[in-house]
């Protein structure tokens, strides 16, 4: 398995606001701390996200702890046209399609408990 991986926008939405505290313990021992990486669209989705719950200032300080932790990746030409190809095979959303482009152009273990992933035979996915 790769030392890799790129996070799902799922990982942070559970890290703030779940109420489960085994799953919150479990995330939260991760020892995973090099090869961090989430999609800039990842940015974007929990921002969103996370403005219907919380004040903008809360928000604004979970996005910086996130960008403390994790390596952005961009959305670049190459990013874009594999996860075009994604998109039109497995019938994703631009946003999943954009996150698993992200894991298979880093040869990256996508961290997500999104079923969508799952079908994606060209990643490789792992939950906590």
């Amino acid at each position: 398995m790769t030392n890799k991986a790129v996070f799902d926008t799922r990982f942070f939405a559970d890290y703030y606001y779940s109420e489960n505290k085994s799953l919150l313990n479990k995330m939260r021992a991760q020892k995973i701390r090099k090869g961090r990486y989430i999609s800039a669209v990842v940015i974007h989705e929990f921002y969103n996200y996370a403005l219907s719950r919380r004040s903008r200032e809360t928000v604004k300080t979970q996005i910086a702890d996130i960008l403390g932790e994790f390596e952005v990746v961009l959305v670049d030409e190459q990013i874009a046209q594999i996860s075009a190809e994604l998109r039109h095979k497995y019938r994703l959303s631009m946003g999943d399609s954009m996150i698993a482009a992200t894991a298979l152009m880093l040869k990256a273990v996508c961290i997500t408990d999104d079923p969508h992933f799952k079908q994606i035979k060209e990643i490789q996915t792992a939950w906590i």
